[in-house]
């Protein structure tokens, strides 16, 4: 893809994280990465560059509705980001025309029926193509994903292999996180269709077994909090990997938490959730819902600088055990623009495994995106084992 005019274009760049990203670029982007911005409103686009005192980023039309748009976008570029959700509603044909060009694709997506059907319509031809098509590119699920891949390489090889993660979280998720999971809420009817499918066409490891483990609300001791079941897309993606990567050992197991120290915040936690799931099956309550956290809008910098996250990961294998920790600031904003920025220049500028198809940010990138992070300041720890 050598002659593509750039290595890198952000698609919906105007929005709230579209513009971090951008600026993170900006910021961080080798000074030889071709990049560029892209969106529906080309007056809008050239305003974030002009912010970003870089008035000089091209500026690309694009429009989910307009197929011929995208198609230019896709074979335009060696690796898109897009930042435009729900996903379910908005993705697909950005995603159909990278399969078809051979172009790497990245997003934000927290939504499984999305990232299930995505493999079914369009990972055969993407495998063809080389198009490398990563999904869950932020908070969902890069911390849980390469938290998991850097505890299992702690862990002795060939061996039965158990992780648990307990994620904890200072601060707020984005308007889009909210609205995608609103509408997955709404959706669990076909989010179980499209899984159902995706499992009568995905292989099954040869010779390994990968399962979830069945998580159950308890008081966890060794991190002195109460662990509650995390209704993620999280122990998907990991799943995934953990499938294609034989380091993951002959029987792989993965259960995820939330951690929470106090038990009435850990009460209350299970009422909210509850009544959220509830209120997205109504419409009129759903439309409420996503009224009062609209997307493309986000808290000061002043607010997100005091945000953080952690999450700890508990493996066990071969008799040994081992206490790892990814951590970071704003998990939402900041940190979600770092890793989407920073996992479209490992795919742009790294020596990677050869990988195509549908496939995750551990199988794709592993390593060096690790030592990316860890250089862009996240936390990649052992702290006990």
């Amino acid at each position: 893809m050598a002659d593509r005019q750039f290595d890198i274009v952000v698609f919906g760049a105007t929005g709230f994280t579209g513009a971090l990203t951008a600026e993170y670029l900006a910021k961080h982007a080798p000074r030889s990465t071709r990049w560029a911005l892209a969106g529906r409103n080309a007056e809008k686009l050239a305003a974030v560059g002009e912010r970003l005192g870089r008035d000089d980023l091209p500026v690309l039309h694009a429009d989910v509705e307009d197929a011929n748009s995208v198609n230019e976008l896709a074979r335009s570029t060696r690796v898109v980001i897009t930042t435009v959700g729900p996903y379910i509603k908005y993705g697909e044909p950005l995603v159909a025309a990278c399969a078809e060009a051979g172009t790497d694709y990245l997003d934000l997506t927290g939504e499984p029926e999305f990232v299930d059907l995505m493999y079914v319509r369009h990972h055969a031809r993407a495998a063809e193509s080389g198009a490398r098509l990563i999904h869950a590119c932020g908070f969902d699920s890069i911390p849980h994903d390469l938290g998991t891949y850097f505890t299992v390489q702690q862990l002795p090889e060939d061996v039965p292999i158990e992780v648990e993660g307990f994620v904890r979280v200072g601060g707020d998720f984005s308007g889009g996180t909210f609205a995608s999971a609103v509408t997955a809420f709404s959706r669990v009817r076909e989010m179980r269709s499209a899984a159902a499918e995706r499992r009568k066409r995905e292989p099954t490891p040869d010779g390994r077994r990968v399962r979830a483990g069945r998580p159950r609300p308890r008081y966890e001791r060794s991190i002195g909090a109460w662990a509650l079941p995390a209704p993620t897309i999280d122990p998907q993606i990991i799943l995934r990997s953990a499938r294609a990567l034989d380091r993951y050992g002959p029987d792989f197991r993965y259960g995820h938490y939330f951690a929470i120290k106090r038990l009435p915040v850990a009460v209350g936690a299970v009422g909210g959730l509850t009544a959220l799931f509830a209120a997205s099956q109504i419409p009129p309550a759903r439309k409420w819902l996503l009224s009062r956290r609209p997307s493309g809008a986000g808290p000061s910098p002043e607010q997100r600088a005091e945000h953080w996250f952690n999450v700890r990961f508990v493996g066990r294998g071969g008799g040994d055990e081992v206490t790892t920790e990814v951590s970071g600031g704003d998990p939402g904003y900041d940190e979600t623009a770092k890793m989407l920025a920073e996992s479209a220049l490992s795919l742009a500028h790294d020596d990677l495994p050869a990988t195509a198809g549908q496939v995750t940010t551990a199988i794709a990138m592993g390593d060096s995106l690790i030592s990316r992070l860890t250089r862009a300041g996240m936390r990649f720890e052992v702290v006990d084992g």
